[in-house]
């Protein structure tokens, strides 16, 4: 005992490791020789991730989320034979292969895809109604900036015009408001909670399903209280007055910056593959919906005085972040991705709850009071109505 605890701690450290390493490559090696013949088919789970139709041609990009390798051999499009190029062989377990069909689809028509792998085992997959993917290019990237700037930033920037009322109006109004910012934080929440699960529920789970959308969530919401904290130790050293407001306020801006990230990327993957009407109700309707997060982000400044740069600051945070998803969705659609975004503005919304509910004490230091149950359901209220608009 007394030797070892002469070693260094690198190597108390490393010893372990090393022993760890070993026993897992002599399993890999030589376990499997000890287990006997294996019995049964192999298990084959080959999973189409992502479809992208050119005049001619569907392409569909597969991701082998089984144990066995896999290898396609024939396939049938509407039980019809059609020739397939691909840029490999057998997939291997987490890997992926590109396979291009030659097929003449006609736009808006509906296909079943039948791959027959080389054991006779079948997967399908279904195209709702065929559309060509969008071609990346300046236009297309642009278009989907402008979609993001007229769903993101313009609404939040109009938002945040209520802050001049804020400073007049009564401090048990400003609770109230307040509070109303908890009820839209907790709908879009439970309405990012909702989307992500269904989202990752379509993925091949290969790369995991519903457990990226919570470990974006326990991530997110870990690393905006380091955040928050490194901001409040910078705060309190400088001495500055209303630095709490302000930090309080840039922590909102970037939990809604984080979900309309994952909100632009449903916008621009519906776009992809013709799901959603760019219609101007449409607009209207995200617009409308999207306004009181601005207000939930200058609520907290109803006692300070932020200037144009700061404000302006605050509106790209919590907006821009939307012509980016639209960017990604559109041209990179990917599901585990959208799981694991979506993941990322729930943890750090629900950061940000935590941080005001302290705002919407009465003097008697309780959180739920008639003025406090009255904003929180109000601001349910509110984007559940405007939800309303936005169907797609």
């Amino acid at each position: 005992m007394d030797a070892v605890r002469k070693l260094p701690t690198w190597v108390l450290a490393l010893a372990p490791l090393a022993l760890i390493v070993a026993a897992l490559v002599a399993l890999l090696a030589f376990g499997g020789s000890t287990l006997g013949e294996r019995t049964g088919p192999p298990a084959e789970e080959l999973a189409v991730e992502r479809t992208e139709l050119r005049p001619g041609e569907i392409t569909l990009t597969l991701r082998n989320a089984g144990p066995d390798p896999a290898e396609v051999a024939q396939v049938f499009v509407n039980d019809a034979y059609v020739d397939y190029s691909s840029d490999g062989g057998e997939v291997g377990r987490l890997g992926t292969r590109k396979l291009r069909l030659d097929y003449p689809w006609q736009a808006d028509s509906p296909y079943l895809v039948t791959l027959l792998t080389s054991t006779g085992a079948t997967i399908e997959h279904e195209i709702e109604a065929a559309v060509a993917t969008p071609e990346p290019g300046g236009g297309f990237i642009g278009l989907m900036v402008l979609i993001g700037i007229y769903v993101g930033v313009v609404p939040v920037v109009l938002g945040m015009l209520f802050l001049p009322l804020l400073r007049r109006i009564d401090p048990g109004w400003v609770r109230f408001l307040m509070a109303l910012t908890v009820g839209l934080l907790g709908f879009l929440a439970v309405d990012a909670w909702l989307e992500g699960s269904e989202i990752a529920g379509e993925s091949p789970g290969a790369l995991g399903g519903v457990e990226l959308v919570i470990i974006g969530a326990v991530a997110a919401y870990l690393a905006l209280t380091a955040l928050d904290r490194w901001l409040r130790g910078r705060r309190e050293a400088a001495g500055r007055s209303g630095a709490s407001a302000e930090r309080l306020s840039l922590m909102i801006a970037i939990g809604i910056g984080l979900h309309n990230l994952g909100e632009g990327l449903a916008i621009g993957s519906a776009y992809a593959v013709g799901a959603l009407a760019l219609g101007t109700f449409l607009i209207f309707g995200f617009a409308l919906h999207n306004t009181t997060e601005g207000l939930a982000i200058v609520a907290p400044l109803s006692d300070t005085r932020p200037g144009l740069g700061r404000l302006a600051a605050l509106g790209l945070i919590a907006g821009a972040p939307a012509s980016v998803g639209a960017v990604i969705g559109a041209s990179a659609y990917n599901a585990e991705v959208a799981g694991l975004l979506l993941g990322l503005g729930i943890g750090a919304i629900v950061q940000v709850i935590v941080q005001l509910v302290p705002t919407i004490r009465d003097t008697a230091g309780r959180a739920l009071h008639p003025a406090s149950v009255g904003g929180i359901l109000t601001g349910v209220a509110v984007l559940y109505v405007t939800g309303l608009l936005v169907a797609a």
